[in-house]
C-alpha cells in the first residue's frame, strides 16, 4: 500500500481549492478534531476512523465523534488535533499526514471547532479507555447514499438538525455536520457550507 492512492490525490487537490470559512470570534473556546481518512488491509477501500465516546465520560459520553478536544494553552488547531489523536487512539500524526482544512463549526457548548482532514496508508490504532469506548471504520463510498444527510426541524426554521446515516449508525451534528462537509468537499470537490445546520439539545 502506498499514499498515492487516487481517492488521496483527489481529496488534496479538492481541499487546495477549498477556503474554509474559520471562526475569529475570541468568546469562544476552541477546539480541533481529525477526519482520518485510512486504507483496509487490502488496500482497495478507503473508509474515515469514527469513535464512541466511553460512557464514562462527563461529556458527551457514548456519542459518536472524531478524535478531538479542546485545545490546551498556546497550541495551534492542528497541534490540537494532532496532540488528541495521540492521546485517544495511540496514532502519531504529523503535519506531512494533513490534507487540509474544513469549515470552524461553533457548537451549542460555545466552541469554535477546527477540523483537519488527514490520510495514513495504515493506522496502527490503540484506543484509551479513559476517552475511547470503541474505534470504528466505515468506508467513505456509505456515505453515498439517498437518505443522507436528512435534515429534521429545529427550534429555529432557518437551521435544521443535521443527521447522518452510515451503515446501521446515525450521527448528528457537531459531527455529523463535519462528516457531511468532508464528503461534500474532500470527496465530491464541491464548496458546501454546513455552519447554517443546528445539533440536538442533547449533543450539547
Amino acid at each position: 500500500m502506498s499514499d498515492d492512492h487516487p481517492l488521496r490525490e483527489q481529496m488534496q487537490q479538492n481541499l487546495a481549492s477549498f477556503k474554509p470559512n474559520l471562526l475569529a470570534q475570541t468568546d469562544l473556546k476552541r477546539a480541533s478534531v481529525a477526519v482520518i481518512a485510512t486504507l483496509d488491509d487490502t488496500g482497495d477501500d478507503p473508509a474515515f476512523i469514527i469513535t464512541r465516546r466511553a460512557a464514562k465520560l462527563r461529556g458527551h459520553a457514548g456519542q459518536w465523534a472524531f478524535p478531538g478536544g479542546r485545545l490546551d494553552p498556546g497550541e495551534t488547531s492542528l497541534e490540537g488535533a494532532l496532540r488528541e489523536t495521540r492521546e485517544e487512539l495511540g496514532l502519531t500524526l504529523t503535519g506531512d499526514h494533513c490534507l487540509g482544512q474544513l469549515d470552524d463549526y461553533e457548537t451549542h457548548s460555545g466552541y469554535a471547532m477546527s477540523a483537519f482532514v488527514f490520510w495514513v496508508t495504515k493506522a496502527q490504532m490503540t484506543p484509551n479507555p479513559d476517552e475511547v469506548a470503541a474505534i470504528h471504520h466505515f468506508e467513505i463510498a456509505s456515505l453515498d447514499r439517498p437518505d443522507s444527510p436528512e435534515l429534521l426541524p429545529g427550534p429555529n426554521p432557518e437551521r435544521p438538525i443535521i443527521r447522518m446515516h452510515v451503515g446501521p449508525v446515525d450521527i448528528h451534528a457537531p459531527t455529523g455536520a463535519i462528516l457531511h462537509q468532508f464528503h461534500e468537499v474532500a470527496v465530491k470537490g464541491l464548496a458546501t457550507r454546513v455552519a447554517h445546520f443546528d445539533q440536538p439539545d442533547w449533543a450539547r
